[in-house]
């Protein structure tokens, strides 16, 4: 089965170039298909953070890596598999963010610590409820806090 999907926006501005730390602080706008109607954000506004999906556009298809590799190629961690990344390594090279919602001006969406760079497409976009997080404590290995350690810092 095939699932054809068309993005529901795009990002407006923040970062040009994709980067693997310092995200902290950078603005950006989602800005949604002009089609939709206004309804479509009615209410949204009442929600400080969203979920959203996107999609790796600027990776290859070349970058998919189906086995285990270390984090970031960095000798330090041991392999893991695709599926234990969150990177564009993936197959459908999909990502899954959750920017804070700054504001809602019409069918542009602003937001901060949005990882994903102007022109990406947006592919999905919901409200987050904390009654649909994590239920029980979670559990990783030590190596996504090193690595991410300067990942929502700003530069300088």
């Amino acid at each position: 089965m095939t699932l054809q999907i068309e993005p529901v926006g795009t990002v407006i501005g923040g970062r040009t170039e994709v980067a693997d730390d310092y995200w902290g602080g950078v603005e950006s706008i989602i800005r949604l298909n002009p089609a939709f109607p206004l309804d479509v954000v009615k209410g949204l506004d009442e929600f400080s953070h969203l979920i959203v999906t996107w999609h790796f556009s600027q990776a290859s298809t070349d970058d998919v890596a189906l086995h285990a590799r270390s984090p970031r190629n960095d000798p330090r961690w041991e392999p893991s598999g695709t599926f234990a990344h969150r990177n564009h390594r993936r197959p459908n090279q999909l990502a899954t963010s959750f920017p804070r919602l700054l504001k809602v001006d019409g069918l542009d969406l602003h937001v901060t610590d949005l990882d994903a760079v102007d022109g990406t497409p947006i592919y999905d976009l919901g409200p987050y409820f904390t009654a649909m997080g994590p239920r029980s404590t979670i559990r990783e290995p030590a190596w996504p806090q090193e690595m991410l350690d300067r990942y929502w810092t700003t530069k300088g």
